[in-house]
Order: C-alpha cells, then sequence, then structure tokens
C-alpha cells in the first residue's frame, strides 16, 4: 500500500495585490454559495420570497463569521486578544472555531424568522443540511492548510504535516467525511420526516456524537473541564441534541404542538411573498463571499510569523503587523487552531 504520505499542498491559492487568498477561505465561500442556491431551490416550500432568500443568505453568512470568530477569542486564544484587542476584528490573521460557526448560524436564523414571522423549526430543518456541506467543505480546507492534526501514528493513511512532529491521523478529513455523509442522510430525513425540528435535531445529534469519538483520534492545544476544548463542546453539543430528538419525537407523536403550519402561512411584514431581491443585496452577498478568501486555517498568532514574510514587504503590511508584545506561548505543534 502507498504511503505514509507527505503533506506538500500550499495553502494559498494565490495571491493579489500581497493579499493571500487561501483554500480555507474557498470552503466558507462555496459553503455560503451552496446554501443561499438550496434556498433558492426550496423557497417556495419556506414561505420565503426572492428577496427574503437573500436576506437569509445574507444574515447567515454573517451570523456564522460573527459566531466563529468570537467562540475562537473567547475559548481558544483570550490570552492572546486579550493583549492584542486591535487584533480581534483581523479574520485575515486566522481564528475559528466550528462550534461558533453552528451557534453564529443558529442564531441568525432565529433573528431572520423573528424579524419576519417565520418558524424557526421550518428554517432550522432546511438550513442544516447546506450546513453539513459548509462543515465539510471547512475541513477539507482545514487539511489543505495543514491545520488541524490528529495524533501520532503508524497507520498506511498517516499524513506528515508541515507544523507537526511525526505522521499523524488526518483527523480532519475523518470529520470532513462525517459532514458529507450527514449532508446525504439529512437530505432523506427531511423527505420522509416532515415532523418541524426533526431534520434539525437529527443534525445536532449526529454531527457531535460521532465527532466525540473521531476526536479521539486529535491533538489539542487548549482544554476544558481536562478535555480538549472541542471535545467538552462535542459532548455539551450531543446531549443537547439527544434532549432535541426527545422533543421531535414527542411532537411526532402529537404530544407537542407546533405553530409552524399557522406562521408559515402568514405574509411577512412589509414585503410580499414575489418581492424581487435588491441590487444592494446581491453585491453585499457577492463581497462578503470575496472576503470569505482571506480568511485562513490557523491560530491568529501564528499567521504572521509563518506567512507575513512569503512576499517582500509583506511582514509589515497593515494586512500581517508586526507583534511588537510577546504573545503567551504558541500552542503545541500540532497545527491546530479550530475547535
Amino acid at each position: 500500500m502507498a504511503g505514509p504520505w507527505i503533506h506538500r499542498i500550499d495553502p494559498i491559492v494565490f495571491d493579489i495585490a500581497g493579499v493571500h487568498l487561501w483554500w480555507y477561505g474557498l470552503g466558507f465561500a462555496l459553503g455560503f454559495l451552496q446554501i443561499h442556491l438550496f434556498l433558492r431551490r426550496r423557497h417556495r416550500r419556506l414561505h420565503l420570497s426572492p428577496r427574503e432568500v437573500w436576506s437569509l443568505s445574507l444574515l447567515m453568512a454573517v451570523g456564522v463569521l460573527a459566531g466563529g470568530r468570537t467562540v475562537e477569542i473567547a475559548f481558544d486564544e483570550w490570552p492572546f486578544y486579550r493583549e492584542h484587542p486591535r487584533l480581534i476584528p483581523a479574520y485575515w490573521l486566522g481564528g475559528m472555531a466550528t462550534h461558533g460557526l453552528l451557534l453564529g448560524g443558529a442564531i441568525a436564523a432565529a433573528v431572520f424568522g423573528r424579524l419576519n414571522r417565520k418558524p424557526f423549526l421550518l428554517l432550522a430543518d432546511a438550513l442544516v443540511v447546506p450546513a453539513a456541506f459548509l462543515l465539510g467543505m471547512g475541513r477539507l480546507g482545514n487539511f489543505i492548510d495543514g491545520q488541524i492534526v490528529g495524533a501520532v501514528t503508524e497507520v498506511w493513511w498517516a499524513v506528515k504535516f508541515p507544523d507537526a512532529d511525526g505522521f499523524r491521523h488526518p483527523v480532519v478529513l475523518y470529520d470532513g467525511a462525517k459532514n458529507l455523509v450527514l449532508m446525504a442522510w439529512l437530505l432523506h430525513v427531511g423527505r420522509v420526516n416532515r415532523t418541524p425540528g426533526a431534520t434539525a435535531a437529527r443534525f445536532v445529534f449526529w454531527y457531535a456524537f460521532p465527532r466525540v469519538f473521531i476526536d479521539l483520534f486529535r491533538d489539542y492545544p487548549t482544554h476544558r473541564l481536562a478535555l480538549g476544548t472541542g471535545q467538552t463542546l462535542n459532548i455539551a453539543m450531543a446531549l443537547a441534541g439527544g434532549a432535541l430528538l426527545y422533543r421531535s419525537r414527542l411532537r411526532r407523536l402529537g404530544r407537542l404542538t407546533s405553530q409552524t403550519s399557522t406562521l408559515a402561512a402568514a405574509p411577512s411584514p412589509g414585503g410580499s411573498r414575489d418581492a424581487a431581491p435588491l441590487a444592494s443585496q446581491r453585491i453585499a452577498f457577492a463581497c462578503l463571499l470575496a472576503f470569505c478568501l482571506t480568511i485562513p486555517s490557523n491560530w491568529t498568532q501564528d499567521i504572521p510569523s509563518r506567512y507575513g514574510g512569503r512576499h517582500p514587504g509583506l511582514a509589515h503590511s497593515w494586512l500581517y503587523p508586526t507583534i511588537d508584545t510577546a504573545p503567551p506561548p504558541s500552542p503545541p505543534a500540532d497545527g491546530s487552531n479550530d475547535n
């Protein structure tokens, strides 16, 4: 058999005027585009006008990016950001957390539903399908960038990553494959089980529960409650998913009532079901997709030192500032940032 494998993939797609465009960021752009196309195909079933589809696509992209950044700051790199608060908005220096992406997306869907009188469960059941695709693309981007590696192993498919010692489990490929399989299964669930919240509940549980076991093969640089940070969140999410599955079963048996049908039939405030999208919405969404390309998969504190000097003068540009205050010790050399 072939292997072990040496990781020699350049994480940067190409540069424009000294700005790095990353494979990891491309995964986000493709994921948000898939969310938008998925909503467009199902807008009548979801009782969304074309304008509302664009509004929800925009809000989801903003919510996902904001949530991923917030959880990264709060859980993974707070000692660094406390010393360098001016770098909090610097997405182009890396720093996104998977559980934060999910939290931000859920909040965005809830806000949209509240403002437009749309049932959250109906939206959630639809959105979790392209969300699984986005997470799968993100994990592929993590692998291409050479970040988030597993434990040292001698299996034939082990990979030697650029910033980690020894040959490692390509743990993000395990997780990415799980996410893409989950997407296919959720499509099936949506066809056979129309109970409001049933598809979303299965996403929450089956995203987190298998990942508990996948992450046993992973090295975590930060810990909570004696477990890797992400592992702690995996367990909490799996428990929440189990509770949601129980409520979904009660709802299917008719023991819980739902306002989905009534709310779905209600007109949106101030809008027609056939309202056309605005040019500003199209432009804003295109700009967000382009912005995603600048997001790398790495610790914020590591990007300037690893990639800032790739081209003459780039290390001291406004995109890759010199950090003049000594940061806290870097995490172990496992190439990991995303929880």
